[in-house]
């Protein structure tokens, strides 16, 4: 059962207990309908029910911009989302890509269902829903389908092992169109092996990618997300690299030579050595 806690200026926010641990509906101060979504005290995803076009987040803004540039302005896309949360992203392609289709799999079905009474979203969306683990959801997606895959899966504010390897990302690219994109959004901190051996790790079946991340993560001065692209045709890196420096947390593309720099010599990893993306340190959320 949903509980309200009365905050600052009157608003309330909503908890309820899910599978993945106590999730909050915190109201923003700013936004008379907007929202943030946090599990177990981490910030998961922005919602602004006024207006889906808007992403609050550094890394959903270039999640945005990778969806922006995945095919013509306003054409329809199918996207699939691995991972749920505040069905974020899905409203935001709804709203800019009018008859999209898309797949949302998240396995905290509880935490669906207090989003989706507490955070309603559009019914003419063309948004299905499916329960269930992500490597499992994306199994079930025809081959060729999707325009776009977006994986952006924590439990426990971690990554899960399983959906890090070489096995699961060609599983993405048999789900993907020729010419499709996939995104990941990815958490590290120095020293950014996580993060370097999935560079690796994605490159063994997309030839092309690019990293997007604030330039102090990228440096190894703080723990923080990074938003992984790749495809099997050229990436819109130019566009990408200019909508991330105007960005209000300003972004760096790396890409080609300086990605391959970057990523050092990381060996890829397989479902056999596969592990979990490292825990934020204490306080990251506080």
């Amino acid at each position: 059962m949903a509980k309200s806690r009365r905050g600052r200026g009157g608003v309330e926010s909503v908890t309820e207990t899910v599978d993945g641990g106590l999730a909050e509906l915190r109201p923003d101060r700013d936004r008379p309908r907007g929202w943030t979504l946090l599990l177990d005290g981490a910030p998961q995803s922005h919602v602004d029910l006024d207006d889906p076009r808007r992403l609050d987040f550094s890394y959903q803004r270039r999640l945005g911009h990778i969806a922006d540039l995945a095919g013509p302005p306003g054409q329809p896309l199918r996207v699939v989302h691995l991972g749920g949360g505040a069905l974020t992203l899905a409203r935001y392609v709804a709203a800019t890509r009018p008859r999209s289709s898309q797949q949302a799999v998240e396995i905290d079905t509880p935490l669906v269902e207090f989003v989706r009474r507490q955070l309603p979203w559009d019914r003419t969306w063309r948004i299905r829903i499916r329960g269930g683990d992500a490597r499992a959801g994306l199994a079930k997606v025809p081959d060729g389908w999707a325009d776009l895959v977006i994986a952006d899966v924590f439990r426990g504010a971690r990554t899960p092992a399983h959906l890090t390897s070489t096995e699961f990302v060609a599983d993405v690219r048999r789900a993907l169109r020729p010419g499709g994109h996939y995104a990941a959004n990815l958490a590290d901190g120095p020293p950014l092996s996580f993060l370097r051996g999935q560079i690796a790790t994605v490159h063994t079946v997309f030839p092309e990618l690019c990293l997007i991340a604030d330039p102090a993560v990228l440096r190894g001065k703080r723990f923080g997300n990074a938003v992984l692209l790749a495809a099997g045709t050229a990436l819109p890196v130019a566009e990408l690299t200019r909508r991330a420096a105007t960005d209000p947390q300003t972004g760096r593309v790396e890409h080609g030579r300086a990605l391959a720099d970057f990523t050092g010599g990381a060996a890829p990893v397989t479902d056999a050595t596969a592990v979990a993306s490292p825990a934020p340190p204490a306080g990251t959320f506080t």
